[in-house]
């Protein structure tokens, strides 16, 4: 089944956050400040994929 709009607008802006975090990710390895952060903009993009993947499961 199609997605509808709405769907296909969500999923385009989890692709635009995911970006943007991979360059912080991409950063924050390249100059590890805080140990926290790496773990935590990995989590961040997981999350992201995980609900990508469940809105096109719906439809």
């Amino acid at each position: 089944m199609a997605l509808n709009k709405k769907q296909q607008k969500q999923i385009e802006a989890a692709k635009n956050k995911i970006q943007r975090l991979q360059q912080l990710l991409n950063a924050a390895r390249k100059q590890p400040d805080d140990p926290q952060e790496i773990p935590a903009l990995e989590k961040q993009i997981a999350q992201l994929n995980a609900e990508i993947e469940k809105i096109r499961a719906e439809g």
